[in-house]
C-alpha cells in the first residue's frame, strides 16, 4: 500500500510486512524490520518516548549529512499497520508498536558493518566534515561511549542523529529566538574525531557555499507533516518548518559554534 502522496516529501513509503528483532542499544528500543519492498530496515518508532522530534532530527541532519557527502544510510518513511503488534509477544515491544502504529522513520540495515573503535583511520575531509556537521546541528552524541560510527564497505558512515536540534526540545511552551541557538557554542571536549580533524577550515569555507537557506528548506521539507507537532507560534506544519529553516539559517551566519571558528561571518 503506497503512502498519500506528500505525506513523506521525496523520501520512499515503505510498508511494514515483519518485525523481525529489537535492537536494545540506548534507551528508544529500535527494531529491525522487513518492508515491502524486501528491504530490510532499523525502524525508529514514533511513539519511543523521546517522541517524534527525534524523528524530524534524524531526517533532516541524515539528509543534510549526505548533500554534504556523507555516507549515511539510505531513510525511508515506514508505514506500521496494527496487525504487526498483534502478534508479537514481547509486552514492552507490543506496546510500542501499538503506539506507533502510521508513520515511522527506517533507515537501511547495513549487514555486515562494524562500530568504530579508533583503530580504523578515515580521510581528513571526512573526518571534519562529520565534526563540521555535528557542531552545526549540535549533535551532543558522538563521544567515546557512544560514537554513533559504523564501519561498512571501507567507508565511514554516520548513524543516529536524534540528539541534535536540541532547540526544538523547548518549543513546547513557544517557539524560543533563533538567535539564541545561531550563537551557542558547542560542546566539543569528548568528541570522537576532533584530534583528527585538521581541515576544518577548508571544509568549512566549501560547506559555506553549499549549505544555504534553501537546502535547508529542501532537507526539511522531507520531514512527514505527522510529525510536525504544533506549538505556540506554529500551529501547522509550513509553520514548524519556517521555524526550523529560520533556526538552522541562523546558525549559518555564526562560527562561534564551530571548534576554532568563532564571531559571527
Amino acid at each position: 500500500m503506497p503512502l498519500a502522496d506528500g505525506d513523506s516529501g521525496s523520501l520512499p513509503g515503505v510498508v511494514v510486512t515483519r518485525y523481525l528483532t529489537p535492537l536494545r542499544e540506548g534507551g528508544s528500543l529500535p527494531g529491525l524490520v522487513e518492508g515491502d519492498d524486501l528491504g530490510t530496515y532499523v525502524c525508529k518508532f514514533r511513539g519511543a518516548g523521546q517522541g517524534p522530534r527525534v524523528l524530524a532530527a534524524e531526517i533532516i541532519v541524515g539528509e543534510l549529512a549526505r548533500r554534504i557527502g556523507l555516507d549515511t544510510p539510505r531513510q525511508v518513511v515506514l508505514d506500521l499497520s496494527p496487525e504487526i503488534a498483534r502478534y508479537e509477544a514481547d509486552e514492552e515491544v507490543q506496546d510500542l508498536l501499538t503506539a506507533s502504529v502510521g508513520l515511522n522513520l527506517g533507515s537501511d540495515f547495513l549487514p555486515g558493518s562494524f562500530g568504530f573503535d579508533g583503530h580504523q583511520e578515515s580521510g581528513s575531509e571526512v573526518v571534519s566534515t562529520i565534526v563540521w556537521l555535528d557542531a552545526f546541528c549540535a549533535n551532543v552524541d558522538r563521544s567515546w561511549r557512544n560514537p554513533n560510527l559504523l564501519w561498512w564497505g571501507d567507508a565511514l558512515w554516520v548513524i543516529d542523529h536524534g540528539a541534535s536540534l536540541y532547540f526544538h526540545h523547548g518549543w513546547s511552551g513557544g517557539l524560543t529566538d533563533p538567535e539564541r541557538f545561531a550563537s551557542q557554542p558547542w560542546d566539543f571536549s569528548d568528541h570522537v574525531l576532533l584530534d583528527q580533524a585538521d581541515s576544518l577550515g577548508r571544509v568549512d569555507e566549501a560547506l559555506s557555499a553549499l549549505v544555504t537557506p534553501q537546502l535547508l528548506a529542501s532537507v526539511v521539507d522531507l520531514v512527514p507533516d505527522v510529525w510536525l507537532e504544533p506549538v505556540p507560534g506554529a500551529e501547522s506544519p509550513a509553520a514548524v518548518r519556517a521555524a526550523y529553516v529560520a533556526f538552522l539559517t541562523a546558525r549559518l551566519q555564526t562560527r562561534q559554534w564551530l571548534p576554532g571558528g568563532g564571531g559571527r561571518r
